[in-house]
């Protein structure tokens, strides 16, 4: 074992506590971000008695040897669940088949708990080699102590620490109360394992849920009983933004089956918040759900009804031509360029709204419990801070009287980053003497989803006459809901509708222009998987695509070129992050080599399109190879990913899955993926209108490839998801000619003679 902990990682704090039935030994680890102190390890105890334990650290080691693991993340698909854990058991030097994960709750001792931005794993992965380690040290300790031998002699290895030269073994339960009694060990003395001596991490683990979602045990929200519980709907405005004026609740209210029915009234102008509706509680889901079908509410729709998609897209082609209401980034003499330019290439991209479609509808289980004024919640969330939050501030509930129970999520995608069916279903508890179960329909999940914004772009870009960038332009039309700032209504863009100056190639152009108009919109806005990359990836990269053929050059060089050979361009500012031109070329580089990028003759019919993108710290490239027929079908017949994600693989087969499953969602999203707007209402209502990608259409093949480097790890559940579009885009255009400049593309006449 090498490499003393950098001083780098020396900004946690580190708890060690004993709280484990029989008196094991447990480490925790939180975030004391308020004392600037530098990071420390507490010294860990042993408790006194069998007292019941409580989830407030991450590593518990029975007397027994069993040893568990808390795992604080939210798991919403993504792996994580299984992941982290593995980094503990590393450095714990402790076999994977003798680990217990649990799932902690929402806990302050465990620091930042939330899944979003791919950030669960680069936020974690340091401090959880430092805790493992700590632990294994301690156990070493205690070991040499038992034996009195020096430390030196002795080493950890499969759940326990043997002594080299007399041949002894003591199992970690046999060890667990001497080390809880030990000083902290030096910081110098706790080394972390040479990543060449990994044996579980990089190596491809099962989800350790995967027997229990496979034999359908409870383990989503939307399983959660309780005993006396009773269960509730809760009807909005078709017209996103309005309120309930009046309901017929007396004749729901005599329905079978039926609890109670109530108006909750909000005057919260927060579109993310609790919105005015009709809640019915019944004796079960089917009894609310049928009670529903009969209920009838008289709605304020507010200005919200005079919105629909035609109509923002018929402002959007009046505003996109003009100025824009705000410069994001100007450099150069962006008219002299275009002046100067020998070739100029305009284009007009333009998306939708899109809804998460997450396969478990939004559900909480809520209990109010009037004597003492607690609230208790079991929610599958992806921010459960967030609905803490939430649920204290609308309904005056102090925190620490909240306390909430994460449930693995099926999907989020960013949509459950919100917490207004958390706060629908407190809401409703404060009403009722009984536990809650709130349980969204599919047609809610899709027509009161915070959806990704839909968008155009008005771009141009000059040429030189050696096929050069000399000028690009970028006229950014999106959407903004009014908010009040300094007592002035303002347009707020919504998450994924603002657009960085520093956006590739906002920083590699010498003569460049971005504007931005935003529409205003009743409609709730929140993050989608790889927020903005996953629309500006493809308008960019396709753009990218026109003129390099505009220039008569080969995609890749003409990228190759565009990034230029400074090796990282900084961020403009201090909230923007430094782009790594070397590891961008790199990963283009190989997936041209793993893809034979060039080195192929295609059929009329058959081509290969690159694109690659800069996202949540990742940088990814991709090949697709796609076949359309002559009447416009299309197949895509094989991507190839190639992905510079850090120095680590945590858990290879979660990690394949992961951009396998990027690539499944990005070409269904591509393919099908739109909500249409009309007087202020989703029109789309379930899966036959809001088609998600078939097996028959998903990629006949998806090679992925990971490149090690020495950088940071980073995680994974987003940036292979923004180079899809536009790599099929440009691969449709080498098969057809036909370019792609609005999604999805069944808009799109593919067909070719």
């Amino acid at each position: 074992m090498t490499d003393p902990i950098p001083s780098s990682l020396a900004r946690r704090r580190f708890l060690g506590r004993a709280l484990a039935a029989g008196g094991g030994l447990m480490l925790g680890l939180y975030a004391d971000i308020s004392s600037g102190a530098d990071g420390e390890v507490a010294k860990p105890i042993v408790a006194a008695d069998h007292a019941e334990f409580v989830p407030n650290a991450f590593i518990r080691i029975a007397p027994d040897g069993v040893v568990t693991l808390i795992s604080k993340q939210p798991e919403i698909g993504q792996g994580i669940k299984t992941s982290l854990p593995m980094v503990l058991a590393e450095e714990l030097e402790i076999d994977w088949k003798d680990v217990r994960i649990v799932q902690g709750d929402l806990n302050p001792i465990y620091g930042s708990q939330s899944a979003g931005g791919s950030t669960s794993t680069p936020t974690n992965y340091n401090d959880f080699h430092r805790l493992g380690a700590t632990a294994r040290t301690m156990l070493v300790q205690a070991a040499a102590l038992t034996w009195n031998v020096p430390i030196g002699e002795c080493r950890a290895a499969d759940g326990a620490v043997l002594h080299a030269n007399s041949g002894r073994k003591l199992g970690y339960g046999a060890l667990v109360a001497r080390a809880a009694t030990l000083p902290l060990p030096d910081p110098k003395q706790v080394l972390l394992k040479d990543p060449a001596n990994y044996k579980l991490l990089g190596t491809r683990i099962g989800g350790v849920d995967n027997v229990a979602l496979l034999t359908g045990k409870p383990l989503f929200g939307i399983d959660v009983k309780l005993p006396g519980m009773v269960y509730a709907t809760y009807e909005k405005c078709p017209v996103l933004g309005g309120k309930a004026v009046s309901a017929n609740l007396d004749q729901i209210k005599a329905l079978p089956g039926v609890r109670d029915a109530f108006i909750v009234d909000s005057d919260n102008r927060n579109l993310r918040g609790l919105l005015s509706g009709v809640a019915i509680v019944a004796n079960s889901t089917w009894a609310a759900f049928s009670a529903r079908k009969q209920l009838k509410v008289q709605w304020d729709e507010g200005s919200g009804a005079n919105h629909s998609w035609a109509g923002f897209v018929a402002k959007a082609a009046d505003v996109g031509p003009k100025a824009g209401e705000t410069v994001l980034r100007k450099d150069g003499d962006i008219d002299a360029a275009f002046g100067k330019a020998a070739k100029t290439v305009t284009a007009t991209y333009t998306y939708p709204f899109v809804s998460h479609a997450s396969i478990e509808p939004q559900n909480c289980t809520a209990w109010f419990k009037p004597a003492d004024g607690t609230m208790e919640l079991w929610a599958p969330t992806q921010n459960p801070g967030a609905g803490q939050d939430l649920v204290a501030s609308v309904l005056h509930i102090p925190k620490e009287k909240i306390s909430l129970h994460m449930t693995r999520a099926g999907g989020g995608f960013g949509r459950r980053l919100s917490a207004d069916y958390v706060i629908e279903a407190a809401a409703i508890a404060k009403r009722v003497d009984a536990p809650v179960k709130l349980t969204w329909s599919r047609e809610d999940d899709l027509q009161h989803d915070h959806f990704r914004a839909g968008g155009f772009h008005f771009l141009r870009a000059g040429l030189d006459a050696d096929g050069h960038v000399t000028a690009w332009h970028n006229h950014f039309v999106t959407f903004g809901n009014p908010v009040e700032r300094d007592g002035k209504i303002v347009l707020q863009p919504g998450s994924g509708g603002s657009l960085s100056g520093d956006e590739f190639p906002g920083r590699w152009v010498a003569n460049y222009l971005l504007e931005q108009s935003a529409l205003e919109c009743s409609i709730p806005m929140g993050p989608w998987r790889a927020p903005g990359s996953n629309v500006f990836a493809w308008v960019f990269h396709s753009f990218i695509d026109e003129l390099a053929h505009a220039a008569g050059r080969d995609p890749l060089a003409f990228r190759l070129d565009l990034l230029g050979d400074k090796e990282v361009i900084p961020a403009s500012d201090a909230r923007g992050l430094p782009y790594n031109v070397g590891r961008m070329k790199h990963v283009l580089q190989q997936v041209a080599e793993k893809s034979d990028w060039g080195k192929r003759k295609f059929a009329r019919g058959q081509g290969q399109g690159i694109a690659c993108h800069f996202s949540h710290r990742g940088y990814i490239a991709q090949v697709a190879e796609v076949t359309v027929s002559k009447k416009g079908v299309l197949k895509v017949d094989r991507v190839v990913v190639v992905s510079d994600i850090g120095a680590q693989i945590v858990n290879l087969s979660g990690a394949e899955n992961q951009v396998q499953g990027s690539v499944v969602d990005g070409l269904s999203t591509l393919m099908f993926a739109e909500l249409d707007i009309e007087h202020g209402r989703i029109v789309q209502s379930n899966f036959d209108n809001y088609p998600l990608l078939r097996i028959a259409d998903t990629p006949t093949r998806i090679d992925v490839h990971f490149l090690k480097t020495d950088f940071p790890v980073t995680g994974l559940g987003e940036p292979a998801l923004p180079p899809l579009a536009p790599a099929v885009c440009n691969a449709i255009f080498a098969a057809t000619g036909k370019r792609v400049r609005q999604l999805p593309l069944s808009r799109s006449d593919l067909s070719w003679s």
